[in-house]
């Protein structure tokens, strides 16, 4: 057991206080996902402190889910880059005084590029260039107060994509990250890969994981073991890596997350 990979969750900062015990066992890695929202970032304060004192004595990695609604990191229009840019600040305003030191965001890419992306010769290279032109001056503030920010694959049919950018950032303050629920969406129902390939073609550059569970058709966010992913090749992909990455169940009933590590447990995967 004690070798076996120590999960940790997205909570919500109201949620906390019934997971304690829980977090604190193992001082599993936590994921706050309140600071992906413009108005909390407009007005975070209340938020920080309702979590600074929740987690006091806890000595988990933490990170937040960065802000996603309304937008796309490969934003071409410089008008409306700069509010990206300003959301991006914002929630490295709250990583700055949480003491977070990882940023989950969005890939841009989606299915539609799977077979349309290389329509023209210099597609590829300038959707990397316009994600990195929105994300440059959050990548400089990220190196500096140490934050890691990773692409989560949202509609994404090939998993080189995302490492394709953050290749290209090179930047210790990019990384990658895979939903394996979306993975399997992605593997499914629009040819993608199986997901423990989405792990393999990340390789040390995936440094989070989100874990739910689906069956495929869409994007379910169940409890661990109420769907079909196949779990222990994926953990097989994970094992071979050095990155040590941050394993955090996402699921959609908070009370219940528990539960899902008590899954990977019963497979010998995780504690």
């Amino acid at each position: 057991m004690k070798d076996l990979p120590i999960i940790g969750a997205q909570l919500t900062v109201l949620d906390l206080p019934k997971h304690r015990d829980w977090l604190f066992e193992k001082n599993r890695d936590l994921e706050l996902p309140e600071f992906c929202m413009a108005d909390i970032l407009a007005a975070p304060d209340p938020f920080i402190d309702m979590a600074k004192k929740a987690l006091k004595g806890w000595s988990g990695r933490l990170g937040i889910h960065g802000p996603f609604a309304g937008f796309e990191l490969d934003v071409k229009d410089k008008e409306i880059r700069a509010v990206v840019q300003k959301r991006l600040d914002q929630a490295l305003d709250v990583c700055d005084a949480l003491g977070a030191t990882q940023m989950v965001l969005h890939s841009p890419y989606n299915h539609w590029d799977l077979t349309n992306l290389d329509n023209n010769a210099r597609a590829r290279g300038k959707r990397i260039s316009a994600a990195l032109d929105t994300l440059a001056p959050a990548l400089k503030r990220a190196e500096a107060i140490g934050v890691e920010m990773v692409l989560e694959n949202i509609q994404d049919v090939d998993p080189k994509d995302r490492v394709a950018v953050v290749e290209a950032a090179n930047s210790p303050a990019l990384k990658v990250s895979v939903d394996v629920g979306h993975a399997y969406w992605a593997h499914v129902m629009a040819g993608g890969p199986p997901v423990d390939r989405y792990v393999s073609f990340a390789g040390d550059l995936l440094t989070h994981v989100h874990l739910q569970d689906a069956d495929g058709y869409a994007d379910r966010h169940w409890v661990l073991g109420e769907g079909t992913i196949p779990f222990a090749p994926i953990f097989a992909a994970l094992g071979a890596l050095k990155s040590n990455p941050r394993l955090i169940v996402e699921i959609n009933e908070f009370g219940r997350v528990p539960e899902s590590v008590a899954h990977l447990e019963r497979l010998g995967l995780g504690q």
